[in-house]
C-alpha cells in the first residue's frame, strides 16, 4: 500500500548528500581552503537545517578523505602533500583512460556531442589565462575533465571521479600558480579533443597520460617553490 511507505529516511539520506555535494563543490571551487576548519553549527545555520544532515554529510566527506576530523579540535579540509599529488593524478588518469575507452567504442553521436562539449570548454579557457586567472582556469581545466567523464553516463565513475576532481582543487588552492606553462594548456586540451575523435587509440592514452604526468611535475614544483618561499620568509 502507498500509505505504508516510509519516505522520512530516504529524505534525510538524500539532504546530507545534497549538503555533502555542496561542500564538495565548495572545496572544489575553493571557497573552503585546505586546513580550513569546517563548523557543523555554523554549517547548518547556514543552510537553515538541523545538525543531524551535516554531521552525516562532513562524515561521508571525511570517508572520501576530503576532510580530516581531529578529536576535540574539529573538522578540517585536507591537506595534501606531494606525495598524494602523484597518486590523485594517477587515478584521474585511470578513470580517464577508463572513460575515454567508453566514449570511443560507444555511440558515435554521444563522442560526437562531448567533442563539442569539451571543445566549448577549451574556447573559454584563453581569458582566463589572458587576465592571469588562475582559479577561474583551474575550474575551466577540471571542468573539461569532469564531463568528459559524466559524458559515459556511468554514475559510479563520477561517483569516483568527483573525489579526485575535489582533491585535485585542493592541490591547486593557494598556490600562486598551478600552471608554469599556462600558453600551452588550450593546445593541450584541444589535443585530447582531436585524439578523442580520432583513430589511434594508443596515442589517445599516452596523450591522457602524459597529460596528467605534466600536471603532477607542475603542481609539485609549485609546492615545493612555495614551501621554500614559507622557509626563507620565516623569522630566523
Amino acid at each position: 500500500m502507498a500509505g505504508s511507505r516510509r519516505l522520512t529516511p530516504i529524505n534525510a539520506r538524500n539532504t546530507s548528500m545534497v549538503i555533502a555535494d555542496q561542500i564538495r563543490d565548495r572545496i572544489i571551487d575553493g571557497s573552503y581552503a585546505p586546513g580550513e576548519q569546517i563548523n557543523e553549527a555554523n554549517v547548518a545555520a547556514e543552510l537553515e537545517i538541523s545538525r543531524g544532515p551535516v554531521r552525516e554529510a562532513l562524515q561521508r566527506l571525511n570517508q572520501e578523505g576530503l576532510l580530516v576530523s581531529y578529536r576535540n579540535r574539529g573538522v578540517f579540509v585536507v591537506e595534501l602533500s606531494v606525495g598524494d599529488v602523484a597518486e590523485i593524478y594517477q587515478s584521474r588518469a585511470a578513470i580517464e583512460v577508463g572513460a575515454a575507452w567508453t566514449l570511443v567504442h560507444g555511440d558515435s553521436a554521444v563522442l560526437t556531442a562531448t567533442a563539442a562539449e569539451l571543445s566549448a570548454i577549451v574556447d573559454q579557457m584563453q581569458p582566463f589565462i589572458d587576465r592571469a586567472d588562475w582559479l577561474g582556469l583551474a575550474e575551466r581545466d577540471l571542468a573539461f575533465h569532469t564531463a568528459m567523464v559524466a559524458a559515459t553516463s556511468n554514475s559510479r565513475m563520477s561517483r569516483m571521479y568527483a573525489t579526485l576532481a575535489a582533491e585535485a582543487r585542493i592541490c591547486m588552492a593557494n598556490l600562486e600558480t598551478a600552471y608554469y606553462r599556462p600558453e600551452a594548456l588550450v593546445e593541450e586540451h584541444r589535443l585530447l579533443v582531436d585524439l578523442l575523435l580520432g583513430s589511434d587509440w594508443s596515442a589517445l592514452e599516452a596523450g591522457v597520460h602524459e597529460h596528467m604526468d605534466t600536471a603532477v611535475h607542475d603542481l609539485t614544483q609549485a609546492m615545493r617553490n612555495e614551501a621554500d618561499d614559507a622557509v626563507l620568509a620565516a623569522p630566523s
